[in-house]
């Protein structure tokens, strides 16, 4: 493993012109050694710089390679420089109590800890990273740094979904002490690690280790009333745990996937992550509605969550904002879940024809695999008994059907033409802007995606004829 590091150190341009411009120890850490141990590319170098100035040290390297300088904390002396390409980009910081030995000592985990002095390609592991990088251990170095930064406390289980290392005991020992203080650090740092948590391929894995300790509903309170939830007839699962293989099934339905839908789900189109990560937590997410919309049928026994959906898009939309995620990401996840049930109602209409499948891929747009997905991950993760096997299949073939569909026509595909806007439906019906405009807005929308408008005249008619 350190011949492995040390290889890939040595064959790295970018690190050889930084060694060029450095007159004292500098110290690669962190996420690239760690990275490099595993025989992994790397883009984001953290350098450590001893008895220097990080400022100084960051200009010398845009004089030399270009790029643009971004001080991340000025008082604590960490500037940032994001190369030309756009790609690669590295973060200057003095050691915490001016020495690498320090600095080392100061850090969460400790496969995070392992420092390279660039001058000498000596390996400095203080913490025993190496060891527990090769036994697939996620460590603390010691609890007291959880409470210096308790954003450290999420990134433990954001290296787990990352890795699918286990957690040792003492550090989840640890995160049950300290799991109230995840509510101090910003939301935008929350909100970050969240998506490198659900962008790992063991994201599943992570949440049910951050549940176990206690960490979990101090993220998202609304994990208690998940958990309030039995499973029923048509769920073996408690609503929480449901939740939770949701999100399991969806990573492993896209490992499935062939390269199209894999290359549409990798897209980053909001928030700087993967469609794929907000799906994931989309899913985590789906049926949060549940409980507020949960009866139990008096004569039948049977439970009910009538337009839980709905609710619980509605839901989603305070909660994503209180976490700082942008109005696109939580437009995506707020749609994914007021339509997580949509594909297969589409699919168990009695005549199942193009007209009807070309509906959703006009309403559900560029989503239109991303709620297929969901949709079938759903379905996976419900096995009451009520659901048979041959339920299954016939749920998940139909549903096959409606993604092969949307695959063979979405190149050809073009916006359905607004052929009246509000200004024009208030000059035709003498209204001002009000809730009646939007209901009138939609309804015609759902009579061109059923087909039955297609000119203005028609929506002209259907416009002056609208009763609400």
């Amino acid at each position: 493993m350190n011949s492995q590091i040390l290889s890939k150190i040595k064959s790295d341009k970018i690190l050889n012109e930084i060694i060029k411009l450095a007159d004292t120890n500098i110290y690669l850490i962190g996420g690239a050694v760690r990275d490099y141990a595993q025989g992994n590319d790397v883009f984001d170098r953290d350098i450590v710089i001893e008895n220097g100035s990080s400022k100084d040290f960051v200009n010398k390297i845009k004089e030399s390679l270009g790029g643009t300088v971004i001080p991340l904390d000025e008082e604590n002396k960490i500037y940032r420089i994001v190369l030309k390409d756009k790609e690669n980009f590295i973060d200057i910081v003095e050691p915490i109590g001016g020495s690498i030995n320090d600095d080392i000592k100061r850090r969460d985990l400790t496969i995070n800890a392992i420092a390279v002095n660039l001058k000498t390609f000596d390996i400095v592991d203080l913490a025993g990273g190496l060891e527990d990088l090769h036994k697939g251990i996620i460590r603390q170095i010691c609890e007291e740094n959880f409470i210096d930064d308790p954003l450290r406390l999420l990134r433990v289980f954001r290296f787990q979904a990352m890795t699918g290392f286990s957690i040792s005991k003492d550090t989840i020992e640890s995160v049950k002490k300290y799991s109230k203080l995840i509510t101090q650090p910003s939301k935008e740092r929350v909100n970050y690690e969240l998506m490198k948590l659900f962008s790992g391929k063991f994201s599943y894995e992570a949440l049910k280790s951050s549940d176990d300790s206690g960490l979990l509903e101090y993220l998202f309170p609304f994990v208690k009333e998940l958990k309030k939830v039995p499973p029923n007839t048509h769920h073996h699962l408690d609503l929480f745990n449901h939740s939770l293989e949701v999100v399991r099934q969806l990573q492993l339905i896209y490992e499935q996937s062939d390269f199209e839908v894999k290359k549409h789900l990798n897209t980053v189109d909001f928030g700087g992550f993967s469609r794929l990560a907000h799906l994931k937590l989309a899913g985590f997410m789906h049926d949060i509605g549940k409980f507020s919309t949960w009866t139990i049928e008096n004569d039948t026994g049977r439970h009910r969550f009538i337009k839980h959906d709905d609710v619980g898009a509605k839901m989603s939309i305070p909660i994503l904002k209180s976490l700082k995620f942008s109005k696109k990401q939580t437009d995506y996840i707020s749609t994914l879940i007021k339509n997580h049930i949509y594909p297969s109602a589409v699919m168990q209409s009695p005549e199942i024809n193009d007209k009807i499948m070309m509906r959703y891929v006009r309403k559900m747009e560029d989503n239109s695999i991303d709620a297929i997905m969901l949709a079938m991950a759903d379905r996976l993760s419900a096995r009451g008994v009520d659901i048979t096997e041959e339920i299954v299949k016939h749920n998940l073939s139909s549903l096959e059907k409606l993604l092969q569909f949307y695959m063979s026509v979405r190149d050809t595909l073009k916006p359905l033409p607004i052929l009246l806007n509000g200004n024009e439906i208030m000059d035709i019906l003498s209204i001002n802007p009000s809730p009646k405009l939007g209901k009138i807005l939609e309804a015609l929308h759902d009579q061109q995606l059923n087909g039955q408008i297609s000119t203005k005249k028609e929506a002209i008619i259907f416009v002056k004829n609208f009763k609400i």
